[in-house]
């Protein structure tokens, strides 16, 4: 903005500060109150502002509060889309069922498959394929078998005999990048990761 520009919004700014000063000396509002009640609109703008700036992180944090009294999940179905809060530990960690087994998983666009437990394999009935493979983690070259989920559903998402990784310890199950890269449409929106059918 120009110099001139500058001006006449001071200008501007200066008729509308003398011509509300002039309301109050009109209507002889003692100064003490002029000044309560001009701290009181500033107030009531900032909290307004801090609301709109931030109702993303209220809408992420009114689902994990809904979801902590419930016992509920913080992922929720809206308009044929999932939306998975950030926990707590800043991942997102979404509810699936592998063959009709209810598991915990870590959602990992770093992950380039699909990985489960040896325990989550067993419980759902995928035998691994006993060939090992070297897969590079973030912490390190490990060996892990192949294996097929006659059925992996998250939320209203379905696929089926879908390969995955099956660890040899139990670790944590994770949705890889072969999952999110057969979605329409997967982002990160504020707080909120959102998979699209």
């Amino acid at each position: 903005m120009s110099d001139g520009g500058q001006a006449l919004n001071l200008i501007y700014l200066l008729i509308i500060l003398v011509a509300v000063a002039g309301a109050f000396s009109i209507r002889r509002v003692p100064v003490g109150r002029t000044v309560k009640m001009a701290l009181a609109w500033v107030l009531i703008f900032v909290v307004g502002f801090a609301i709109f700036a931030l109702r993303e992180d209220f809408k992420a944090l009114g689902a994990r509060i809904w979801a902590a009294v419930t016992g509920g999940t913080t992922q929720q179905v809206q308009g044929g889309e999932l939306r998975i809060a950030m926990a707590e530990d800043g991942h997102f960690w979404v509810e699936a069922e592998v063959n009709g087994r209810t598991t915990r998983f870590l959602v990992d666009s770093g992950a380039t498959v699909t990985t489960i437990g040896r325990d989550t394999a067993r419980e759902a009935g995928i035998a691994p394929d006993g060939r090992g493979a070297p897969v590079s983690t973030a912490n390190g070259v490990v060996i892990m078998d192949r294996g097929r989920a006659e059925r992996l559903q998250v939320g209203p998402i379905e696929r089926t005999d879908f390969p995955v990784y099956i660890a040899r310890d139990d670790t944590i199950n994770v949705i890889g990048m072969n999952f999110l890269s057969s979605l329409t449409r997967w982002s990160v929106e504020g707080r909120t990761l959102v998979l699209q059918p």
